[in-house]
């Protein structure tokens, strides 16, 4: 199983919210040292979320991102305010590997169907849901969706993965929602990786048990509960290079 270690970015820092709330935010430091950090430690790749561009729909941490891509030689994926072609062609000639699309996904199915076909394997499918059903701009709106329906309408589509985050564990450090990942995984052929709540290396283990592509790990690392050196492991990836 993967293990992608989060840089969150808000205001040009690295930080995390507290189930996407954007008044809980804890300030980590610079985003380009957390990525040398994590990649030093053993990472392979890295998982970036601009909360400014998922919110506003607005690149507002491009230098930071910029950085870290220059800091690190690892695959990143960016995800926050990916939108429309213009701005998936910008983030791809910036070095990043694949971008996660979220809320245009929802809002406009046809576009991201276009999309995936236009750009194959370079587009994540990022699912972010609260109670079962799907969130939107920034984690601010939730919709009547249901996550595993969105899911199945791109089940065709040429997306490199299916990112789903559960908003009630994200920060909190209470563990997966094993039951909606299993189930997420059971719903689309896609690889699907598991986001919020990651904190011990037995969630790693049972996580990569259920069969998850990846695992997206964040306040953990950044407050010392997992060691990611021993995450990387427990996931299968082995000892760092």
């Amino acid at each position: 199983m993967e293990i992608w270690p989060a840089i969150d970015l808000r205001g040009g820092k690295a930080v995390r919210l507290l189930q996407g709330d954007y008044s809980q935010e804890i300030i980590y430091g610079e985003p380009a040292e957390m990525a040398r950090r994590w990649v030093g430690l053993g990472a392979k790749r890295l998982h970036l979320v601009d909360l400014d561009g998922a919110r506003d729909g607005h690149g507002a941490n491009l230098a930071a991102v910029a950085e870290i891509v220059k800091a690190v030689d690892v695959p990143c994926e960016l995800g926050g305010g990916i939108r429309d072609e213009e701005t998936i062609r910008q983030r791809l000639e910036m070095g990043i590997a694949r971008l996660v699309v979220g809320t245009q996904a929802i809002r406009n199915p046809d576009w991201f169907h276009w999309a995936a076909r236009r750009f194959p394997q370079q587009l994540v499918l990022g699912i972010d849901a609260r109670n079962g059903r799907v969130a939107t701009d920034g984690w601010l709106e939730t919709s009547e969706v249901s996550a595993f329906e969105l899911a199945r309408q791109f089940e065709d589509d040429p997306i490199a993965a299916v990112i789903y985050t559960d908003i009630s564990r994200d920060g909190m450090l209470l563990g997966p929602n094993f039951d909606a990942m299993a189930e997420m995984n059971d719903s689309v052929p896609q690889q699907v990786i598991a986001s919020g709540g990651v904190t011990t290396l037995d969630d790693i283990r049972r996580l990569a048990d259920l069969g998850m592509a990846g695992a997206i790990l964040g306040r953990a690392l950044y407050e010392g509960q997992l060691d990611l050196s021993a995450a990387l492991v427990a996931a299968g990836e082995g000892p760092p290079d």
